[in-house]
């Protein structure tokens, strides 16, 4: 039971931050929902970032509660692919074909390059011993 409240907790953390965050770029862009995009960018280079320095070869040592309050929790509640595939969706059914491909273009990409450079940036930190 404690497992599931600390994911509840950081999922209710996780996604006051996207709304916050979101919204706030959201206000100061056009058509594309560029506040989801850097969501989804932010959290996948935090989620390859922790769990770099977080592995199996990891400099730093975490519970398996402090891994899922992070992970699935926090930047589950942060990360925003639900959204994502609603907002293109939205597009398509606009009639904003490039620009929904545009958005899927970006997220896809950009993510898993955010996330590898979360990784690659674990890798180098001189944290380990």
């Amino acid at each position: 039971m404690k497992l599931y409240a600390v994911i509840m907790l950081g999922g209710a953390l996780g996604s006051a931050a996207r709304f916050g965050l979101a919204s706030l770029i959201d206000a100061r862009s056009g058509t594309l929902p560029w506040g989801t995009l850097a969501v989804n960018v932010l959290g996948s280079f935090l989620i390859g970032l922790f769990m770099g320095l977080t592995g199996p070869d990891g400099a730093l040592m975490v519970s398996p509660v402090t891994r899922a309050f992070v992970t699935i929790g926090l930047l589950g509640g942060f990360t925003t692919f639900s959204s994502f595939s609603l907002q293109t969706i939205m597009l398509m059914q606009d009639g904003q074909w490039l620009w929904a491909a545009g958005n899927v273009l970006f997220s896809v990409v950009l993510c898993l390059v955010a996330t590898a450079g979360g990784i690659a940036l674990a890798n180098v930190l001189p944290l380990r011993s």
